[in-house]
């Protein structure tokens, strides 16, 4: 009997890819406005090889970028950049479809809610409360709360015992099958695969559910639907 329901963010409850590229592209217009002399696709381009190297979360992206391309930091380009950023950012994070009212039938059945993130902690409950979901998570654990990125077992483990459920119990939804689906399965949580959130152009997830619509997690948890897939298959990108 399915307990508990345990979630990604990024790419499965909010569309962080789009909030991203977006609040980059407003971010390189508004520099070039206020002075810098680099094409646009040059600048967004060198922007997410320093992502790619520091994460995607690093905080002092436009200082390195600066650095690199000026020599030093230009405080009005600077300035610029990051006021567009965050205006950005906040017009485009947006929860996918039918997550709100997903989230309330699940919470109506009596099933606890928690989301598990690789995001920093700061950063993780920034997004839940600009999106008002910070009231609606029983359990909440980041990168900083488990010292640890999934795939390790580390942040899978912490929520079950803050949830009190066995890992039979919990579903865990995720959009990276190497990270969210094989880590959760390692420790015996059925997987439910966020299709719709995919970026890798995933074959075969190797989760046990793939879903279009969060709202299909509601059939699963009453026991309706069968599993999509033998327990073991290997996920496959296209």
């Amino acid at each position: 009997m399915i307990k508990a329901v345990v979630f990604d963010l990024d790419n499965t409850l909010v569309d962080f890819v789009k909030m991203k590229e977006g609040a980059i592209d407003a971010a390189v217009d508004a520099m070039i406005d206020a002075g810098l002399t680099l094409p646009r696709d040059d600048a967004k381009r060198k922007i997410f090889a320093i992502y790619e190297k520091k994460g995607i979360e690093f905080q002092q992206v436009f200082d390195l970028f600066l650095q690199q391309e000026l020599g030093e930091i230009d405080y009005k380009i600077h300035a610029a950049g990051i006021v567009a950023y965050r205006k950005a950012r906040e017009a485009a994070l947006v929860l996918y479809p039918h997550v709100n009212l997903a989230l309330m039938e699940l919470a109506k059945r009596g099933l606890k809610l928690a989301v598990v993130s690789d995001a920093p902690r700061l950063q993780a409950w920034l997004r839940l409360c600009y999106l008002q979901l910070q009231h609606i998570f029983d359990v909440v654990v980041t990168y900083d709360d488990a010292g640890a990125r999934k795939p390790d077992p580390a942040p899978f483990q912490r929520v079950l015992n803050q949830l009190m459920v066995e890992p039979h119990e919990a579903l865990m939804v995720g959009d990276w099958p190497e990270r969210d689906i094989t880590g959760a399965a390692t420790i015996g949580m059925p997987t439910v695969f966020a299709r719709y959130g995919d970026t890798f152009g995933t074959v075969h997830s190797g989760a046990d559910f793939e879903i279009d619509d969060l709202l299909e997690l509601i059939d699963i948890v009453e026991g309706r639907r069968k599993p999509d897939r033998k327990r073991g298959e290997k996920p496959q990108k296209a």
